[in-house]
């Protein structure tokens, strides 16, 4: 059984999505992300407001790619940069229900994502060397990840 600890929680602000619509790839959206906040027992502070976005891919199985990079600012001045790619499926009726900025049950539909992190800091370094996962829910303003350190 593999052993997890909680690493925090992070809230995205995602106010808008472009559509750049059918690509050779599958259907390409682009996400901003403009700010939002994590919060841990070890860790907490804020999402830069920019540049950091979500560039998404709709792919011809019904499974929406994640390619999401971002600024997290520690409550204590630190900068870790943090990239992760997931994966988010479910029913065609629930997808079309999240689509619209409707409240679904985060138990009907899969959402996971693997995030890296990277850091000069000292203090924060040890996230240089870990393995996370996390699990998400999609609210209207934006998704909300649980994250977790693989131990």
């Amino acid at each position: 059984m593999i052993e997890t600890r909680e690493l925090f929680t992070l809230t995205l602000d995602v106010p808008s999505i472009k559509d750049l619509g059918a690509t050779p790839w599958g259907h390409r959206r682009i996400a901003q992300v403009t700010g939002g906040r994590f919060e841990g027992e070890r860790l907490k502070g804020t999402v830069h407001a920019g540049p950091g976005g979500d560039w998404m891919l709709l792919r011809q199985d019904g499974v929406l790619a994640l390619d999401v990079r971002i600024t997290l600012e520690t409550d204590d001045g630190h900068l870790i940069f943090m990239s992760y790619r997931g994966m988010r499926h479910g029913p065609k009726e629930v997808i079309e229900r999240l689509n619209r900025g409707e409240k679904v049950d985060p138990q009907s539909y899969y959402f996971r994502m693997v995030p890296q992190f990277e850091t000069s800091s000292d203090k924060y370094a040890w996230l240089n060397r870990l393995v996370a996962l996390g699990k998400g829910r999609r609210e209207p303003t934006g998704p909300i990840y649980s994250v977790y350190e693989v131990l």
